[in-house]
This record gives structure tokens, C-alpha cells and sequence, in this order.
């Protein structure tokens, strides 16, 4: 974390659960401050708590703000002396989402742009913003909104010097166990006795784990340059084959109740358009996609244009499925699941 020594870092929407993989990962290194900006008083307050019981010698490195992306004038108050920001304020639940979508618009899209206005009038040095794969060909409201979310950041990223403020992105999937994912509500399913509510067997989603949510966030803050979107390869898995396998880290017999799609979901999640393939640059375990420079003057570029590479579109249906036994394996290297499944075995 030498990039981080002495260094503050704020991270917006902190009270979440990527919030707090942050702290775990960071807290216990040689940053100097981690300010955790949110909106709700009770989540800060508990979080306080939980960090001076786990890290009494440190915790103060910690330091809370109560105020709102939306608001520009608390997102000020909070940017004071910051180096770096993780933007991960957001509303992400499709459903709610599709029924308020003025709300996701008023979050996610202009919430962003005040973040990155007050970052760079108070001179913050780089700017991580979090996005979805729901982004790509959105169809619902929720990635609608993320999908403008990630053209208001690469819009700035032209405006900015990236020598004063550097602004990138990153795109990625379920995040397993988060807040509000299906993982818990599989699990608390299972705590009542209940069959697992599939929505429909055959539906693909990316999995990955906190840790690695993270790992993409850092990758993007070392080798993101001004405007780029940063995409992790990750596995995928089909509703069924991960309610298979929670049922089988909890030795539960009790058979699935399908009960269709939910509002505004799609059958498979795109991280990497076809359209996007065409400047992405494959990093090994990741890809990056440049941020598109030109200027409004068209008549310039209408004698050249863009050379697509060999790369195609990379979904939840053309990547790697997880087998049953696979996601197991990837299920139980979450330190939630054992703490989950060893109380349920003490049952």
C-alpha cells in the first residue's frame, strides 16, 4: 500500500459493504486517514463501534461524515485535504430502482458529478468511481443511471488535468454476500425453513468476492489512466448452480420455488460491450478500455477511423461457468460463509 503512506482517502458510501472491505484491507497499513462519508447516522455509529472494538490502537484513523452525494455543499465539507476517493455511493437495487428511477438519476448520476466537481476543486490527486455490469446494454433503470454515471466521469476525465485530478472507473458484478445480494437472503431462507425463491434457473450473473472487488479498485487507482474503464475477468454461474450450491455448504434438502423474473432484470450481464472491444486493451486479468479523447470537430476523423482488435464481447453466458463443485469451493473461501455454516452446524 506505498501508494497510500500518509495519505488520505475517502470513500463515499463507506457505510456499505465495499466500504468495509476497504477498512479491512486498509486500516492495519501505513495510510494516515480513511474518511467514511454517508448519509445514515445509525450505520456510522454502529460501524464506529465495530472498528474501536477491532482495531482499539488504530480506529482513529478513522473519521466520519454524515451528508449526501447529492448535496455538493456536504460533499465539500468532507473533501478537505483528501488525496484519493472511492466513489461507491450509489443506489444499486434493481427493483427499487425501476419504480424511483428520478432517485437513481439524483444518486448515481448527479451524485457523481458533484463528487468529481468538489474533487476537483479541492485538488483531490485520483478518483476511483464504482460501476455495474448492469451498465452495459442496460434495460433497466438502475444501470441506466449507472450507464450515465460512467459517461459523466469519462466527460470530466476530458475537461481535468489528469496531472491535478485523475479519474477512472471500474465495472464489475454480483458481489458475493454484499448487502442486499442474494447470497444472505438464500441463507436466512434456509434459517426459516423455506425454499430458495429462484427467479429462473437458467439466468447467468458474474460472482465475485469483496476481496476481489477491491483487488479491480486497486488495480484501476495503480494502472488506470484519466477516463478508463476497468473490467475484471470474472467467473460466472447460473441462479440455480449457486442455490445448489448454498444448499450443499448447509446440507439443505429442501427443493427450489422458481418464481419468474424480477422487474428489470436481464437473463445474462455484459461487462465488456462489442462496441467497447474495439480499444479495449486485455491486461491479463483484466481489461481496459480507454477512454474515448476526440473532440467534437468530427470533420477531422472522417477520413480515419477506428481499428477493432480481436476481442469480443465478454458476458455472463461466453465466460467460464462454475460448476456446482466450483462455486462451493468459491463460496467457502468467504469468511462469511464458514462463520455462517459453523453456527448453522452448531444448531
Amino acid at each position: 500500500m506505498c501508494n497510500f503512506e500518509n495519505k488520505t482517502l475517502l470513500i463515499t458510501g463507506g457505510t456499505g459493504s465495499f466500504g468495509n472491505a476497504v477498512l479491512n484491507r486498509f486500516l492495519n497499513t501505513d495510510i494516515k486517514e480513511i474518511r467514511i462519508f454517508s448519509r445514515d447516522e445509525l450505520k456510522q455509529d454502529d460501524m464506529r463501534h465495530e472498528y474501536q472494538a477491532k482495531y482499539s490502537a488504530i480506529s482513529d484513523k478513522i473519521k466520519f461524515y454524515i451528508g449526501d452525494v447529492r448535496d455538493i455543499n456536504s460533499v465539500r465539507n468532507a473533501m478537505h485535504g483528501v488525496d484519493y476517493i472511492f466513489h461507491a455511493a450509489a443506489l444499486k437495487q434493481v427493483p427499487s430502482c425501476e419504480f424511483f428511477p428520478i432517485e437513481a438519476v439524483k444518486t448515481n448520476v448527479l451524485g457523481t458529478e458533484n463528487v468529481l466537481t468538489a474533487a476537483i476543486e479541492c485538488g483531490v490527486k485520483k478518483v476511483v468511481c464504482l460501476s455495474t455490469d448492469k451498465a452495459a446494454y442496460p434495460v433497466n433503470a438502475m444501470g441506466t443511471s449507472k450507464a450515465m454515471m460512467e459517461k459523466v466521469i469519462v466527460a470530466k476525465s476530458r475537461t481535468v488535468d489528469p496531472e491535478k485530478t485523475s479519474i477512472m472507473c471500474t465495472r464489475y458484478g454480483n458481489v458475493m454476500c454484499s448487502r442486499g445480494s442474494v447470497i444472505p437472503l438464500f441463507i436466512n431462507q434456509i434459517k426459516e425453513g423455506k425454499p430458495l425463491t429462484i427467479t429462473d434457473p437458467h439466468m447467468t450473473r458474474f460472482i465475485m468476492s469483496l476481496d476481489e472487488a477491491v483487488d479491480l479498485v486497486i488495480f484501476a487507482f495503480e494502472h488506470g489512466v484519466s477516463g478508463d474503464i476497468l473490467v475484471q475477468k470474472a467467473s460466472a454461474t447460473t441462479v440455480e448452480v449457486l442455490a445448489e450450491a448454498i444448499k450443499e455448504v448447509f446440507n439443505y434438502k429442501k427443493e427450489n420455488k422458481i418464481i419468474g423474473i424480477r422487474h428489470g432484470e436481464k437473463t445474462y450481464e455484459t461487462l465488456l460491450t462489442n462496441e467497447e472491444c474495439s480499444k479495449a486493451i486485455d491486461m491479463g486479468d483484466f481489461y481496459r478500455v480507454p477512454a474515448d479523447k476526440r473532440d467534437l470537430n468530427y470533420d477531422n476523423y472522417l477520413s480515419k477511423g477506428t481499428n477493432r482488435n480481436g476481442l469480443t464481447e465478454f458476458n455472463s453466458d461466453n465466460t467460464q461457468l462454475l460448476t456446482i463443485d466450483e462455486t462451493v469451493e468459491k463460496l467457502l473461501s468467504l469468511k462469511d460463509i464458514v462463520e455462517e455454516k459453523e453456527k448453522w452446524e452448531d444448531q
